[in-house]
């Protein structure tokens, strides 16, 4: 599973654990994933990673490589303030375990946001990525991300800087600009914005789809379910939706006619994959601590004293 197979790989997708967002469900998923001949899948979630367990043990049994991530939200100041204009001036931005390392980063950039950064959504800021981002590779994400909201704003000297601040953070090679297909015209304004950036500051671009709901046809029931986490009903004119109805998991063939005209866009989808390498030891029980294969990476125990380690026979 080491070895990519598949032209091109989903990077960004929200499963059912993006609860009343997400619509995508695991088995159904990797059932998906072997129709369209993908070896790989990320799991990005908003704010949560939940479902990270059964997600990698699901995929590994399928013999898919599971790419474990986060949508995170981006506070516009510092997790310390707490105004309208904070909620209202959230980011997003995706990140991807490469190792183990990464994996630790992300766990801890996730609880923080819940524990302490919370505010109606879960929240990290720019410093706390700062301290928490080796091993892990960011992705401007969608419309809500940093660089597309100015991008639409005609802001580009604050894309530029958003794009500084991300690739100094992450690193060369670290840092990659999402271009979508999602048939908003809005968003052919943000690629084209992205792909400006990407040539005059060298910053590596990858085609993603924001994958919502698993197939062609979903977008309908997804609507529902967002009715349900807003409270509205379906025949509210100005109720929240998504203005796309092609959020789903697109094959190879459809990714690569949308958008194989951005420079290494798809390419750089199996570049990705294939440096994403986050292992666990599944095979060992622990006598004490039992949360210590998902919450803590190096296999230690969360509190302090002896255990023992048991193996399997």
């Amino acid at each position: 599973m080491d070895q990519a197979g598949s032209p091109f790989y989903h990077l960004h997708l929200h499963t059912e654990y993006s609860l009343l967002d997400g619509a995508i469900r695991l088995d159904s998923l990797f059932q998906k994933c072997r129709e369209y001949g993908m070896d790989a899948v990320s799991m990005t979630d908003h704010g949560t990673m939940f479902g990270v367990a059964e997600f990698y043990e699901k995929a590994r049994k399928k013999s898919i490589k599971p790419v474990i991530g986060c949508e995170v939200y981006v506070a516009p100041r510092t997790l310390n303030d707490k105004t309208p204009l904070d909620a209202k001036g959230l980011s997003h931005l995706v990140l991807l375990a490469k190792d183990r390392e990464g994996y630790a980063n992300l766990c801890k950039l996730v609880s923080i946001a819940q524990l302490k950064g919370f505010y109606y959504k879960p929240r990290i800021d720019r410093e706390l990525l700062r301290v928490h981002s080796k091993g892990l590779i960011g992705l401007s994400a969608c419309l809500k991300g940093d660089l597309p909201k100015n991008i639409l704003q005609n802001r580009m000297d604050a894309a530029d800087d958003a794009a500084r601040f991300y690739l100094d953070i992450f690193g060369e090679g670290n840092f990659f600009l999402e271009v979508q297909e999602n048939g908003m015209p809005v968003q052919h304004r943000v690629n084209e914005g992205l792909l400006d950036i990407s040539r005059r500051l060298s910053i590596p671009m990858v085609a993603t789809n924001d994958c919502h709901y698993l197939s062609r046809g979903d977008d309908k029931a997804h609507e529902i379910l967002l009715c349900i986490q807003t409270g509205d009903t379906f025949d509210k004119k100005d109720r929240f939706k998504f203005d796309s109805d092609q959020l789903y998991f697109k094959s190879s063939d459809e990714m690569i006619a949308s958008l194989g005209h951005y420079p290494n866009a798809i390419e750089n989808t199996r570049e990705i994959i294939s440096r994403c390498n986050v292992e666990f030891d599944t095979k060992t029980y622990h006598s004490r601590d039992m949360p210590c294969l998902w919450t803590n990476p190096k296999m230690t125990c969360l509190r302090p004293g002896p255990w023992k380690a048991l193996k399997k026979n």
